[in-house]
This record gives C-alpha cells, structure tokens and sequence, in this order.
C-alpha cells in the first residue's frame, strides 16, 4: 500500500495537475529549448515545486522531506510528463537523494537531505558509461591512496549533470567487467579540482552531461557506505528510478493520446472528421488499451516498492518494459495519425516523440527489462 491513501494521491494528482497545467505547459519546454536556457529549467518553478513539499517527497522528516512514498512521486513524475515539464525530479529526487538516505552515513545525510528536501541542493548520479544501460558495467577507477580515493574515468548521459552541486559517482574499487563486487559510490563536491562538465544537449530538451575525472581526489569519508559495495546500495534505488521514469512516460503517452483524440475529432476528410474512420478507431483504441496496461504495471510497480514486497524487482521489469512498449506505440501512432503537421516542430505531439524516444534508454530500454525479468525468474 501507498503511504498516501488513494483519495490523498487523488487530491495530489488535482494539485500536480493544475500546478504542471499553469506554470509549465509545453510552451514552457520550448522556451527553455528556443532560449538555450543556461540551466535547462526553471529555479522559480523549481522553487515553487519545493515549497510544496515535492523535492522530498521521498525523504523523511527528520531530514526536511514529507516522506509520501514511491506511489505519491509516482502521481507527480505523471503529470510532469503530461507538459514535459523540465525540472530535477528525476535526477535529484528520485535518484540522487534516495541513495543518500539509503546508504549514506549520519552526517552525509544531515549535510545533503535537507538541502534538497528545499530544492536548494541538487544531486546527480553519475553512473552510465556507454550507450546503452549496464548498471555493472563500470570502469571508471577509485584508486585508494593515503589520503582516500582518486578518480579516474568518463560519466555519461548524467541527468542534470551540469548544474548539479553533488554528484554521486559510481566508480570500481575492485574487481571488473560486469562483475557487481568491488563497485563503490562517492559522494563529491561537483566543482571541485579534476572534475570537468560539459553539457549535453538532447533532443527532448531534458538536460544531461558528459563528465571526466581525471584525477579528482577524494577522501575516504565521501564514501557512501562501504567500499565495494556500492551496488547492494544502487540496485533498489535504480529499480525506484525505473519505476519513477515509467511514471513519466505514462504522462506523456496519455498526453499525446489526448492531443491526437482531439485532432481526429477536428480533422476532416471526405466531409466527416477523421475520427469517425472504422481504421482510425481500431487504432485510437489499441492506444488506449495499452496506456491503461501500462497504468497498472507502473503503479503495481510503484506501490511494491513503497511495500518492499519481494518480487519489487520483477514488478519494475514489467512496468519499464509496458511503458516502454507503450510510449513507443502511442508516440509513432500520434505522429501518423496527425499527417504531415505532426512531423513539423510546429505541432506538440512530435515534442512527445522526441521525449519517447530519450526516455526509452533512461534506466534500460525494453530488451534490457525483458532479459532481466528473464533471470530475475528463471526463465
């Protein structure tokens, strides 16, 4: 069960609307992208997201946060996707500050959470290293020395990397390959020397950079529990992210579904809206079958998480894979469907497009989900 019983999602569900419908609409993602904004979004808007308690929804009181759950940034994370809304969220709420409350020590936690939990502190995690997810496949080096660490290797695809004021960095201590032992997490200052950023500019407009270490020194106390263990720390907060992302998706593929519903009931062919066309409903409908398949995976996923059930994981495969499956659907078919004008810039369906096709890779694609839920289960 949530945290949140389902008439206080529902009334967040009201309030994230409304809030995502006012101050960042899609015309708002345009701006952003048109202006070449310097940090990608808005720190009034983010301000504002923060004083309603949303930048530590999943962090405790003790720490600053309202401590809703899973299932409540679930609800939020969907009505963002629904304008495209640029924003933290994923990076810094749901990734980087529940690693920190997870494995980070007592003072790690008292000098970070609260500085996010007011949207005044952003955290990253830099973990990704190559095209495709690989959450073992790390070969960046943390290379023990008198004073601590020194890190040594490229990041990625970091979401919000480039205005990030702590990164959590996902580095070898030991081992290789693919191997999960020997993987440790640092908590690091973003500024500071051999640490060099530079941003990446995506098609969908969310924000993300490629950062080097070359050589950044890093004592032993940034260590986000214990060395070589990093990854009995990253595994449940990835699966979180997984989840979190799916939810994101499911709001932008309901948005475009509602964007194309609409055009099919004003575009006229033949002297009748196209709408009224046997085929076009055959296929608005397998749109809508799949939006709600995947509604039910995602938020099945998002509630076991908050429950610590024992099949989370393969529960966060399925949802990944349907929401994955879904948008692929809903954003191809939304395109086709608004002719010639979908493929310009000018129509804000193909901004959907664009985002599907980002947040397909985000945290593992559909093949990578369908593999895992396959050795997850045996199959």
């Amino acid at each position: 069960m949530s945290k949140l019983t389902q008439q206080d999602l529902e009334l967040l569900r009201d309030s994230a609307a409304r809030f995502f419908d006012e101050r960042s609409p899609i015309s708002a993602l345009r701006k952003l992208r048109d202006n070449q904004h310097e940090a990608g979004f808005d720190r009034e808007l983010w301000n504002a997201m923060s004083a309603l308690g949303w930048a530590g929804v999943l962090i405790d009181e003790e720490n600053g946060g309202v401590d809703f759950g899973y299932a409540a940034l679930g609800v939020i994370l969907e009505e963002s996707g629904r304008t495209l809304a640029a924003s933290p969220l994923i990076s810094s709420v749901l990734t980087g500050a529940p690693l920190v409350a997870s494995g980070g020590d007592s003072t790690q936690r008292e000098v970070t959470l609260p500085g996010v939990a007011s949207g005044n502190l952003l955290i990253a995690l830099a973990h990704e290293e190559s095209s495709r997810h690989a959450p073992y496949s790390i070969a960046t080096r943390a290379v023990e020395n008198d004073d601590g660490y020194r890190l040594q290797g490229r990041k990625i695809f970091v979401l919000d990397g480039h205005v990030a004021d702590r990164l959590i960095v996902v580095a070898r201590t030991d081992g290789q390959g693919d191997d999960p032992k020997g993987i440790s997490l640092f908590l690091v200052d973003a500024q500071q020397p051999g640490i060099t950023t530079n941003r990446t500019t995506m098609v969908d407009g969310r924000n993300a950079a490629t950062i080097d270490f070359n050589g950044a020194e890093v004592p032993a106390n940034t260590i986000v529990g214990h060395a070589g263990r990093g990854a009995e720390i990253l595994d449940p907060i990835l699966d979180g992210a997984r989840a979190g992302i799916a939810a994101e998706m499911l709001g932008a593929g309901q948005a475009a579904f509602d964007l194309t519903i609409e055009y099919l009931k004003i575009r006229e062919q033949f002297g009748a809206p196209i709408g009224s066309f046997q085929a076009l409903k055959h296929r608005a409908a397998e749109m809508y079958c799949e939006i709600k398949l995947a509604r039910s995976a995602i938020y099945a996923a998002l509630e076991a998480i908050d429950d610590k059930a024992a099949d989370t994981a393969e529960l966060v495969c399925v949802a990944k894979a349907k929401a994955c499956d879904m948008i692929e659907l809903v954003s191809d078919e939304a395109v086709q469907m608004h002719g010639g004008i979908g493929m310009t810039d000018a129509a804000d369906v193909g901004l959907f497009l664009k985002r599907a096709r980002v947040t397909q890779q985000i945290f593992g694609d559909v093949i990578f989900h369908r593999q895992r839920f396959a050795d997850l289960t045996g199959l």
